[in-house]
């Protein structure tokens, strides 16, 4: 569906994308996942055909980003950080601008609006004047827009920031739906965002990757060896004894603090889910069980080890590269 080939993107001396290649499939909700400044909206900028590379090239279902710009921005909805909107027009003049301008014919225009409304919860607010919207709505607004003219993959860049939790809650609910039915490309610094909604994450820090692959295959393969901390009500001999009985256990050892008459190890599982052999091994030698948790690096442990020098970093773009749009006004609580 999109592929990027060896992508590079400079302002001067900085290097805001270095190298970067990927593919997306279609059908599947990919989330570009990195830090402030990671270079995701150059990216994205790149990939819609706002900015131009400085080399390599981006192709959409075959056509060229630079070469056949025309046929490559057809099959792309695209939402920027700061959504393209007009305060003083309507929800509805605001539609109707943008899809004359996606070249949707005159005659499927009302159609059209009434299917994007729909799809984003908009109906009944058309008439509203932009300005007077809630910034949940406004990102709504920007999304329907996205969505004109049915393309194929839309492309979303940090689609929740700045709003509060139910907005959050209803965004991600509506892109998850999106997904259903378009390739959605998502990017984000939050990784519960992009785990919440994303079937496959690319990790991006100084305009590299350094991490792909499913949440799950993410967490399996970068998180490192899992243990388990096993409280026993039982004295540290006897509990070690019985841990290092456990078929496919690791190293067991003591730690400190447990109460009186209780024990407290760590067990390394090696990759293992030993904690129902830990049961039946406790139920076995009539030890009671009196806690028993999972641990080990989650894939936001990883994420923050793979990332740790973001503090350093210089924005993502120059204030005058980025995406011209219109300062929202007057937020309401109401829709």
């Amino acid at each position: 569906m999109i592929e990027v080939r060896d992508l590079v993107k400079r302002y001067g001396r900085h290097t805001a994308v270095d190298h970067l290649s990927f593919t997306v499939e279609g059908g599947q909700a990919y989330g570009f996942l990195g830090p402030n400044g990671a270079g995701k909206s150059t990216t994205m900028n790149i990939m819609t055909g706002y900015l131009g590379p400085t080399e390599g090239e981006v192709l959409v279902d075959g056509h060229s980003m630079t070469e056949e710009p025309e046929a490559a921005k057809r099959r792309i909805g695209y939402l920027p950080e700061q959504p393209p909107l007009y305060p003083d027009m309507t929800v509805e003049e605001y539609l109707s601008f943008a899809a004359a301008l996606k070249r949707v014919p005159a005659r499927d225009r009302e159609e059209e609006l009434e299917r994007v409304a729909g799809l984003t919860m908009l109906t009944g607010v058309e008439g509203r004047l932009i300005r007077n919207l809630s910034k949940g709505y406004r990102q709504r607004v920007g999304i329907a827009q996205a969505l004109l003219g049915d393309p194929e993959i839309v492309i979303l860049d940090e689609p929740t920031v700045g709003l509060d939790p139910k907005q959050i809650i209803e965004i991600r609910a509506l892109i998850r739906d999106l997904a259903r039915a378009h390739t959605v490309i998502l990017s984000s610094h939050i990784l519960a965002e992009v785990q919440a909604v994303c079937d496959r994450i690319l990790i991006i820090h100084h305009g590299r990757m350094v991490a792909s692959g499913t949440p799950e295959e993410l967490e399996r393969d970068l998180a490192g060896d899992r243990f388990l901390q096993v409280t026993l009500q039982t004295g540290a001999e006897r509990g070690l004894a019985l841990l290092r009985g456990i078929p496919g256990a690791g190293p067991a050892e003591l730690l400190p603090g447990a109460a009186e008459g209780e024990s407290t190890f760590r067990l390394e599982s090696a990759g293992v889910d030993l904690r129902e052999a830990v049961f039946r091994a406790c139920v076995r030698e009539d030890v009671p069980l009196l806690g028993l948790h999972a641990g080990g690096m989650t894939l936001e442990d990883v994420f923050l080890q793979l990332t740790a020098d973001d503090a350093q970093e210089e924005p993502d773009q120059p204030p005058e590269d980025r995406e011209p749009g219109a300062e929202a006004a007057g937020e309401e609580d109401a829709p």
